[in-house]
């Protein structure tokens, strides 16, 4: 497919001059809306005419209509092979549109603001700009689409290097790529409007939309292939919201154990600190101290620690990171880390450091998804904390105000462990865990073997 004519008409502008340089470069005329061609006239581009005066219709609405005109869009739908298409076109007055240069209005990135006020969210609901790479995206054998600007280095190439021809594994990329960008962009515009305006907290209609972040070795199992997606609009602390420190890239399961062990430290005020081993805590404690708390939770099951991955919700200390050394620990996750620290746990050869981009956020607001064959199972997250005040005594004796504690502490910790699950705990740290067992009474017997002499005097959670 030969490239003559090119529509441009970008609310991002990265990269857009030097895209239309080339163009210009290789004789190919370009039309483009009021914002963008007066950009590219003030960087000396003249090979420009605006979509007014090509089509003779002025923006109106305040820009809200600029591009929607048979002339544009039957430029852009015509099929070439199609005599009848091209008879239309010619008696209309219109030329062949071969490339569309188009992104869309920012949605994403107002509603994510603090009170977005509704009318200022409907005026970045793009329609010209959807209609335009929708209609480029459905003619893609006659019409090469660009919606990414990742891309007009390599298709600037290819036109260079083609006498101004793109191929058809290109046209096809470039289409796929569109209509993904389209359907994200409705799916984000319809999640907004379904949170403001539902008062279900379980979504009629569930529109899901996350893009390949990450491509991994493999999966679960070395055989596996697998990826890592992430959903744009998550701006709570989570794996790909974080910045890798130092140690080689992340597997699955480690993304898997990092993601829980972020979601349990991040429900605790004081110090907090988790050891998970396959998505299951062995180990969590609170204490005054960092260390103290890392120490706790590491007693609690030494020998599953082993591999594990480590959570903190506090700045990682020099003790902590002195008390971490002596063990084999594959990731750890924390909102900082003091110089000194990061500087002796690199020294661990085959460590990952991970540290969220921010640590402020409500992890649990949001719902949890599980995939089952043929749908989705949704459900909002596990309960919230016990208030002591409101509890009522079933036992002849009354629990001491001490033991009252260590149960507030084993409720909130039983949530994290897989059913049937048993959590025995004092104060604030486990010293016992059973959890993912097909019998509650292996589950107590094996949290009382991993407590041993610690089992006296402590709290159970089931």
């Amino acid at each position: 497919m030969k490239v003559r004519r090119a529509l441009i008409s970008v609310s991002d502008k990265e990269g857009i001059v030097e895209l239309a340089k080339g163009l210009e470069s290789l004789g190919i005329e370009i039309l483009s809306t009021s914002g963008t061609e007066r950009l590219l006239k003030e960087n000396g581009i003249g090979n420009v005419k605006s979509i007014s005066a090509y089509t003779g219709q002025k923006e109106i609405l305040g820009g809200r209509v600029k591009t929607l005109h048979p002339l544009i869009f039957g430029g852009i739908l015509a099929n070439r092979d199609e005599p009848e298409h091209m008879d239309d076109l010619k008696n209309a007055g219109a030329e062949p549109i071969d490339l569309v240069v188009v992104n869309l209005y920012p949605f994403e990135s107002i509603v994510n603001k603090t009170d977005v006020r509704t009318g200022e969210a409907v005026e970045e609901i793009d329609i010209g700009g959807v209609t335009l790479l929708r209609a480029a995206a459905k003619n893609f054998k006659d019409v090469a689409v660009l919606v990414n600007p990742s891309h007009y280095g390599p298709v600037l190439e290819e036109l260079k290097n083609n006498d101004r021809s793109l191929g058809e594994e290109r046209l096809r990329e470039l289409a796929v790529e569109a209509f993904a960008h389209t359907s994200a962009y409705d799916t984000t515009i319809h999640n907004f409007f379904d949170s403001k305006y539902s008062s279900d907290p379980l979504p009629k209609s569930l529109r899901l939309s996350f893009n390949r972040f990450q491509e991994l070795r493999y999966g679960e199992n070395p055989y596996q292939k697998a990826a890592f997606y992430n959903a744009p609009l998550y701006t709570a602390p989570c794996v790909h919201n974080s910045i890798q420190l130092y140690g080689k890239p992340l597997s699955f399961n480690n993304i898997v154990d990092i993601d829980a062990a972020m979601g349990i430290v991040m429900d605790f005020d004081r110090p907090t600190a988790t050891i998970i081993k396959h998505t299951v805590p062995c180990g969590l404690a609170s204490a005054d101290k960092l260390s103290d708390a890392y120490r706790f939770a590491h007693k609690s099951d030494p020998i599953s620690a082993y591999g594990s991955i480590a959570g903190f919700n506090k700045e990682v200390d020099l003790d902590t990171a002195e008390t971490m050394r002596k063990h084999f620990i594959e990731c750890v996750i924390a909102p900082d880390y003091a110089p000194e620290a990061l500087e002796l746990l690199k020294k661990k050869k085959k460590l990952r450091i991970l540290k969220p981009k921010s640590f402020e956020g409500d992890v649990q607001s949001d719902l949890h998804y599980m995939g089952v064959r043929g749908g989705i199972l949704v459900q909002t997250h596990d309960i919230p904390d016990l208030n002591l005040d409101d509890l009522k005594v079933a036992t002849k004796r009354a629990p001491t105000d001490e033991e009252l504690k260590a149960m507030a502490f084993a409720w909130k910790a039983i949530r994290y462990i897989k059913s049937n699950g048993i959590v025995l705990a004092r104060d604030k740290r486990t010293v016992g865990i059973g959890g993912g067992q097909t019998s509650r009474v292996d589950a107590v017997m094996i949290a009382v073997r991993k407590a041993g002499e610690e089992a006296k005097g402590s709290v159970m959670s089931s």
